[in-house]
């Protein structure tokens, strides 16, 4: 065996790791940048809520509407709806007729208080509401206004009043282009992985960073939709003159129905349901307002 009486070979070595390890942090510095760059040229203020958010640039309302559809189709064909004469669905249709008609006033009266201008980009929206026979107690609204209810979720919601809070929520998520936040967020997370990848991190690194990822921004992130959902909803059904306050007895009901159980609030992407409830509780007389302002009993009734 030849020895190395200087130790060059021990330095060269080490020159190379080092070299490797500065390599790794110009990769990461230069997906860190791009990152940055994609963050900051594609942020917007949303006139709902006042606040910043990131929704890609290039992802037209056009675009985010046909996605929207291509989804509710494809649900469609695998869960068969409700005959549209049927009373359920009759139901819900006429609760949805009545949160579409305020979403203008609503949107109108938020971005005011938020000094912002509204930008009533639904009113291009296709609305179209199925009710879905499941036992899940969930409903949805995809981008473009393609709603759903499923059956499941008569039971829990006991009234029209708390079923409007529900689908005024679903709504709201579809108001707020949550899904096309999402699809941001989702560049920015393969942004992340590519970073990974490129630097020579192994998997478990990757996955490390990731997970922080995912607690940090990510699981934030969607709580905060959540909760921006619930109050916008909150003020649609109110304006409908439905009666806000039943979204309070409607999420006691929701947590009761899952056993009580709740996951962690810090590893959910969903609000626990007592902070829900606090937040419901103290946005009521804002929802008390926003119903003596927009009710118009007369046009509900007739409807």
């Amino acid at each position: 065996m030849r020895i190395d009486p200087t130790g060059s070979g021990a330095a060269q070595r080490g020159q190379r790791s080092g070299r490797v390890g500065n390599m790794r942090w110009l990769v990461l510095l230069a997906f860190a940048g791009y990152a940055a760059f994609y963050w900051f040229s594609n942020r917007s203020v949303d006139p709902y809520t006042g606040e910043k958010v990131l929704i890609d640039s290039s992802l037209g309302v056009e675009e985010e509407k046909a996605l929207g559809l291509q989804a509710y189709q494809e649900i469609l064909t695998q869960e068969q709806p409700l005959d549209p004469q049927s009373q359920q669905s009759v139901q819900v249709r006429a609760i949805a007729q009545r949160l579409i008609a305020k979403v203008d006033v609503v949107e109108t009266a938020l971005a005011a208080e938020h000094g912002q201008q509204p930008s009533h980009f639904a009113r291009g929206f296709d609305w179209d509401v199925n009710v879905i026979q499941s036992d899940q107690a969930n409903a949805f609204c995809l981008p473009g206004g393609k709603m759903a209810v499923y059956t499941g979720l008569f039971p829990v919601a006991k009234n029209a009043d708390a079923m409007a809070v529900v689908m005024g929520h679903e709504i709201s998520h579809a108001l707020l282009r949550h899904g096309a936040q999402r699809m941001a967020q989702q560049k920015l997370t393969q942004i992340g992985q590519m970073a990974g990848a490129a630097s020579g991190m192994d998997a478990q690194q990757q996955q490390m960073m990731m997970s922080a990822m995912g607690y940090g921004y990510l699981l934030p992130y969607a709580r905060s939709h959540e909760t921006q959902a619930d109050e916008v909803g909150l003020m649609l059904a109110a304006a409908a003159c439905f009666d806000p306050q039943e979204a309070v007895p409607l999420w006691q009901r929701m947590s009761e129905s899952n056993g009580g159980q709740a996951t962690s609030e810090f590893a959910s992407t969903h609000p626990n349901p007592g902070t829900r409830i606090q937040n419901l509780q103290a946005l009521m007389p804002k929802a008390m307002e926003y119903r003596k302002r927009f009710c118009d009993e007369a046009s509900a009734t007739a409807r």
